[in-house]
Formats: C-alpha cells, structure tokens, sequence
C-alpha cells in the first residue's frame, strides 16, 4: 500500500471560492441576474457561518440545469475552469504538490465543486485524480440532480476511501489539506491533516489539536 496527498480546491489549491466565480462569469454572460447573484451570495454567508448545508444548496442550484445538453455544459465549466479558476492556483500549491509528487505520493483533488470545474485545475497541477461532485445525466441531457454520495462533509470520506481502496492507498499514512471545518472527517481520516488558510471554526480546533496551519 502506498501514500496519498489529496487536497481540496477553494481557498487551498485555488485561493478563491470558484463557485463565487462562476457566479460572477455567468453574470458577464447575462446568464445570472442581480438578484441571482445577490441570493448566492447570501447563502455563500451562511455557509461560511456554519448555519446552511453546502449539499442542500447544490442540489438547489443544480435543478435548473436539467435539459440541458451534458456533453456541452462540462465543455463550458472545463473552459470556464481554465479560464478563470486555474489562474487562482498559488505557487505555494504547485510547489507543495510538486514535493508531494517528488516523494511518490498519489495526489488527488478532493472538492465539494464538480469535477469538470476541479479537471483543469487538476491537469494544471499534474494530478492524475479528481475526486468530485457530478450532476446525474439520462439521454445525453442533464437531469438536475447531482450523484450521490455528494461529495461534501463525511460523504468525501466515503468517496476517498473508494478511491483509496481502488488504488491501494492507505489513508492512515496520507495527508489531505484543506480549508475548511466542513471537512473535518475527512482530517480526522488521515494521518497527516494540513489546515491550509483556514476559517476561524477550523482554526481553532487546529489550535486544539496541534495541527499545522498553513498559509498559501
């Protein structure tokens, strides 16, 4: 069995929230009114407030896609993704994914965003795997819901414990680097948790649990 390094994407590979983002260049679109935006943003603060669950948001936002064609909207988060999210990647990242990779760890991204928008992000970094939401499809068209398990809180320690047990990785002399309190499970999977610019809730139980901060 071998060691991993997963990270998760916002505010620690990426410094910056792509869902905000996506938000903003769908408005440049005129695809997304004020008020559209405005409510996002709300939730976005709840969120971050601990008092809103990510995963009822995204299936929210996921059903208005349905209808739409799979094939071509993946196309347009890939290049959107590309576009605007993989220029956030801080250098701190890259290095820190490249000494990860120089000592023959299996690296990963690990993220609550879909992974057409984590994919770029991913083929940037040169890490081979994404671990990610996906929205389901019947027929060639989106069908507005999202695939369980939705990878997000102690769902992505279901998702990496698949994946690790498909590529014989043992997580228990792995790390994962993340931002956020959300993903407590997932630190608590792992034998080396990396809190990489965290929000105040995981820093303090950082603090409390001798785990190295980190800033990128």
């Amino acid at each position: 069995m071998r060691s991993a390094a997963l990270f998760d994407m916002d505010h620690t590979l990426v410094a910056a929230n792509s869902a905000l983002l996506y938000v903003k260049w769908l408005r440049g679109r005129g695809e997304a009114r004020r008020r559209d935006a405005a409510r996002f943003g709300w939730w976005f603060m709840r969120y971050m407030a601990g008092a809103v669950d990510a995963s009822g948001i995204a299936r929210v936002v996921a059903r208005p896609l349905a209808g739409r064609d799979a094939e071509r909207f993946i196309r347009e988060v890939e290049e959107w993704s590309a576009a605007e999210v993989v220029p956030f990647i801080s250098a701190r990242a890259r290095s820190v994914v490249a000494q990860r990779q120089a000592r023959g760890d299996l690296c990963a991204v690990l993220t609550s965003s879909t992974a057409y928008a984590a994919k770029p992000v991913a083929d940037f970094l040169g890490i081979e795997h994404v671990l990610a939401s996906r929205l389901v499809a019947e027929g060639g068209r989106l069908t507005g819901s999202i695939e369980e398990p939705f990878c997000f809180g102690g769902a992505k320690v279901t998702v990496a414990e698949r994946w690790a047990r498909e590529h014989d990785v043992d997580l228990s002399v792995s790390a994962f680097y993340t931002d956020s309190i959300t993903d407590l499970p997932m630190l608590d999977a792992v034998g080396e948790p990396v809190v990489v610019n965290p929000d105040p809730r995981l820093r303090w139980t950082a603090w409390r649990r001798g785990w190295p901060v980190e800033r990128w």
